[in-house]
């Protein structure tokens, strides 16, 4: 073969090579929040909303004993994870479905729910996996804009059309950290059309301690379109084990275990998930420190003069000046010198502010301290 046939070769196999179809290189992958410092040290990482508390002694106990059989494959359906969730929620467990953190709960809603011509809901500045979510599915995103960076019923019910399939909330919303009580949501629920599902995505849930909040759990008992998800990386700590879970009707389970990998949540995850759903103890610890240190943190950002957002999670979002270098990317840099790591939410519609997740005492007083510094109130 002559060179010029084999470079034309070699152009028609680059031409040719395997695509993603249409729509993938569209989404936006998702960026995690920093882990360190602009050193490379860690000195306190705010940036992804994990619980200053480590996680239950319960759970670290049942790590160790299963970690002696990591040879075997896991209960392919999390049945004893399920039934302690259960037994903690008083849900039925065959109603209850669990995942490789809730994202993947939520990708397998999508996977089951949207394909192509189909459309789904998410708000505003609500959490990026829903849009990815979506257009994996092969559906369109539609946004619907908040009010008061919170969720607005009005505004998502005026975008449903005949070919909505699925409407995503976050409540409480990460990264806003605001909520709609449940009034509102019932009164979302009773405004759409009974073949659209409602998602609610209760993460957050076991922070929230406002008597017009409900989880969820009573709309996915009761209705035929409600399906809520929950997460045990945020109050119960284990996050690097990937687990979250499902509550709703039994057809939609149904369809989610039809889709559903066969071992699709590690043995590791699911001894430690049964032992940390037990826990009532840790989990109280953990409310009590957010209660603690959530309006605290709250009360000295305004103090400097900085607009946060009111949160119910274990989180504030802190809006800066719109003035030379006081913005959120020049506190971000202030603070990554100085060793705490907080999170840019320009990609979330918000590039002039920034999420704290509710650390320690050290690292609470310590980011207020560099902040006063940083606006020249010292």
């Amino acid at each position: 073969m002559n060179d010029m046939a084999t470079v034309k070769q070699a152009g028609e196999t680059a031409t040719r090579r395997p695509r993603p179809r249409a729509g993938v290189l569209d989404i936006a992958a998702y960026v995690p929040g920093k882990s360190k410092g602009s050193h490379g040290k860690t000195v306190h990482k705010l940036s992804s909303n994990e619980t200053p508390l480590g996680f239950s002694a319960a759970a670290r106990a049942a790590l160790e004993d299963v970690a002696r059989h990591l040879e075997l494959y896991p209960d392919g359906s999390a049945s004893e994870l399920r039934a302690a969730i259960g037994e903690v929620y008083g849900l039925n467990p065959e109603r209850i479905i669990c995942g490789a953190g809730s994202d993947e709960v939520l990708s397998m809603l999508a996977y089951a729910y949207l394909g192509p011509g189909d459309e789904a809901i998410y708000c505003e500045h609500g959490f990026l996996v829903y849009d990815i979510a979506i257009r994996a599915a092969g559906a369109t995103p539609v946004v619907a804009p908040e009010t008061d960076l919170t969720t607005d019923v009005d505004a998502i019910l005026a975008r449903v059309t005949d070919k909505t399939r699925m409407v995503f909330i976050a409540n409480p919303n990460n990264p806003t950290g605001t909520y709609l009580p449940f009034s509102e949501v019932r009164r979302l629920h009773e405004g759409l059309p009974a073949d659209v599902l409602l998602v609610l995505d209760a993460a957050y849930g076991e922070y929230v301690r406002r008597n017009d909040y409900e989880s969820g759990i009573e709309l996915a008992a009761t209705a035929d379109n409600v399906f809520m998800t929950r997460t045990f990386s945020k109050i119960y700590g284990l996050a690097n084990l990937r687990l979250g879970w499902g509550f709703g009707p039994a057809h939609v389970i149904d369809a989610l275990n039809r889709i559903r990998g066969p071992f699709n949540v590690s043995g590791v995850a699911i001894a430690a998930g049964i032992a940390a759903v037990r826990d009532r103890e840790f989990v109280e610890l953990s409310v009590d420190h957010n209660e603690k240190w959530l309006p605290w943190l709250t009360s000295e950002l305004e103090a400097l003069g900085l607009t946060v957002t009111p949160s119910v999670g274990n989180f504030v979002l802190i809006h800066f000046p719109d003035e030379d270098g006081k913005r959120a990317v020049d506190a971000d840099g202030y603070l990554l010198e100085r060793g705490c790591v907080l999170r840019l939410v320009g990609n979330y519609g918000l590039p002039n502010a920034l999420r704290m997740s509710v650390g320690s005492e050290d690292a609470n007083r310590t980011v207020v301290a560099h902040l006063k510094d940083f606006l020249g109130s010292a």
